[in-house]
């Protein structure tokens, strides 16, 4: 546990792929009855997906630029720049430092990537805020997702947002809780395109290891789905309640509970497990699906922008998954900008 003072919470903006793709008719006819099944299960209905020649830094630029225009921040201004995703431009150099030039900060902005997925928001939460709260950053920008989603997969969406952060003498304290368990790395990872296990030509050649088995290959993602329900379920719920023991935060005291969009079974599972009220648990699934680390900022963005902005919100954010890991933030966002949606 940990807590952040002098760091305030200025805007978020949010930038999706105009493709809408649906998991019911954007599949092979043989295969709907199964999707329909699914659909029900998982509660995700349409996804985001990128043009072929779109990156996850195309999205998050264009989040910067509204963002930026929003708060009327100054480039020059910018002393840090921190990008969070599984899925950069080049396997080298960093994706930060290529957005650095592309948005016309300064060289002296800090800029590196961190390789994390869907608790990536309270993890680069406390990293920027930590350099924030320690004096050496005044003002930076956190730019969080990936280019995840593929037309076969019904689960994840693509999407960049970008989070403001600042110096403030007189703001409320952030408090985190942030967590890492590798020994359950295998239930979510890539196996192939690393040093551990370069590409080859087999990997690219699909083939399923039964009869009524999916085709996949080797490149694809491997997610083990039992695994990944019973961690989400046992792990999150008494997370989220030590950290408001540690604020000393009652659950009717927090407006908002933004968890991780994974699959409405485990979401509701989680909010069944805390009983707390549908009202305060906003989910982007249904139109929007697992955008991975992007999913809280695309929660808020697109379920209660306005009501952000309206009041002072007290909102606790959950991002858990790959690793694996979890991270929870209890944040005093009031007076923050959040612009609408933006769609590219």
């Amino acid at each position: 546990m940990s807590t952040l003072s002098h760091v305030r919470f200025a805007g978020m903006a949010t930038c999706v792929p105009k493709r809408v793709v649906s998991n019911l008719i954007d599949c092979k006819p043989q295969i709907r009855a199964e999707r329909e099944r699914l659909v029900r299960n998982i509660g995700i209905e349409t996804r985001r997906l990128a043009q072929t020649w779109q990156c996850f830094s195309d999205l998050a630029f264009e989040a910067t630029e509204k963002l930026l225009h929003t708060l009327d921040w100054q480039r020059d201004e910018i002393d840090a720049l921190i990008v969070v995703t599984q899925t950069p431009d080049y396997l080298a150099p960093s994706t930060a430092i290529i957005l650095q030039d592309r948005l016309g900060l300064p060289t002296s902005t800090i800029a590196f990537d961190v390789n994390l997925g869907c608790s990536a928001y309270p993890f680069g939460l406390h990293l920027l805020g930590s350099m924030i709260a320690s004096g050496a950053v005044t003002k930076g920008l956190l730019l969080v997702g990936d280019k995840a989603g593929s037309l076969d997969d019904p689960l994840f969406s693509d999407a960049g947002t970008a989070t403001a952060l600042e110096f403030d003498a007189d703001a409320p304290p952030m408090y985190f809780d942030l967590n890492s368990d590798g020994s359950g790395h295998k239930a979510i990872m890539l196996p192939v395109g690393g040093h551990r296990e370069p590409v080859g030509i087999q990997h690219l050649m699909p083939f399923r290891n039964g009869e009524h088995d999916h085709w996949r290959r080797g490149i694809d993602l491997v997610l083990d789905g039992p695994a990944v329900l019973s961690f989400s379920t046992q792990r999150v719920p008494p997370a989220v309640q030590q950290l408001l023991d540690y604020a000393k935060a009652p659950i009717d005291q927090v407006d908002y509970f933004i968890f991780h969009q994974a699959n409405r079974m485990i979401n509701e599972t989680i909010r069944r497990k805390l009983e707390l009220p549908v009202e305060k648990v906003p989910s982007t699934l249904r139109y929007f699906g697992n955008t991975s680390g992007a999913s809280l900022p695309v929660t808020m963005t697109a379920c209660i922008r306005e009501a952000l902005e309206k009041r002072g919100n007290r909102v606790l954010l959950c991002g858990f998954g790959i690793g694996l890991s979890w991270g929870t933030c209890l944040a005093d966002i009031r007076g923050a900008k959040f612009p609408e949606l933006i769609e590219a």
